[in-house]
């Protein structure tokens, strides 16, 4: 029987500590959060392992994510304790959990029914968390505005509901791009203009709805 809470705390020293995440408060919410508890039973000796996580049916393109990316992009967010967040492809519900610990209130979109009914099922202990069924590229306006929006995933293209979703001063977190060339952006909203910068190279899998737009051509 694998010690999951040794490995959470080796996941941590070697994988996000290393990352140059230093917020203590992200550090204990890891800590905090058991990831095998949100992996596929087949694959929680594997949920501390420097590697995007396979879960749900269709196992290549739904993932937990690589932690230290995770971690990184939640550092970038300055999540404060009184924050509203928007998480994006929740999956299976682990970065809701961790989040749970940052924020004052999380509401978790997934699209795939099963997907949504598991995290469901997993998060009922967070009295702060809210998952909702439905189309990522939708977000959850009914819940809005928030203070952060962070997608568990990658796009080709940020569709602007979701920009429109945030409070002036929210900051978006989206990792931008296909394969190698992907990088891990910070949005930021200003009044009506949502600007955004490049943060980090990253790839992961790209996101149910996230797919660019097919133009025609001659």
């Amino acid at each position: 029987m694998a010690d999951f809470a040794a490995l959470r705390t080796k996941m941590v020293d070697s994988q996000v500590r290393p990352s140059d995440v230093t917020d203590l408060r992200i550090i204990d919410a890891m800590l905090a959060t058991p990831r095998e508890a949100f992996a596929p039973e087949k694959r929680r000796q594997l949920a501390y392992l420097d590697a995007d996580l396979p879960v749900g049916e269709a196992e290549t393109s739904r993932v937990l994510i690589q932690p230290r990316v995770f971690a990184k992009l939640l550092q970038a967010a300055a999540i404060r304790p009184t924050d509203k967040v928007l998480e994006i492809g929740t999956a299976t519900g682990y970065g809701a959990a961790v989040l749970s610990h940052l924020a004052a209130a999380v509401v978790a979109v997934e699209v795939d029914p099963a997907l949504a009914d598991l995290a469901t099922r997993t998060l009922a202990d967070r009295a702060n968390v809210t998952v909702v069924k439905g189309n990522l590229a939708d977000g959850a306006p009914k819940f809005g505005p928030y203070d952060v929006i962070v997608l568990n995933g990658s796009v080709e293209q940020l569709p602007e509901a979701l920009g429109r979703q945030l409070k002036d001063g929210g900051r978006l977190l989206v990792v931008e791009g296909v394969g190698n060339a992907a990088s891990a952006r910070l949005y930021r909203l200003a009044g009506a203009t949502l600007s955004g910068r490049d943060l980090f190279n990253a790839a992961l899998p790209l996101l149910p709805g996230f797919a660019r737009a097919a133009t025609f051509a001659f």
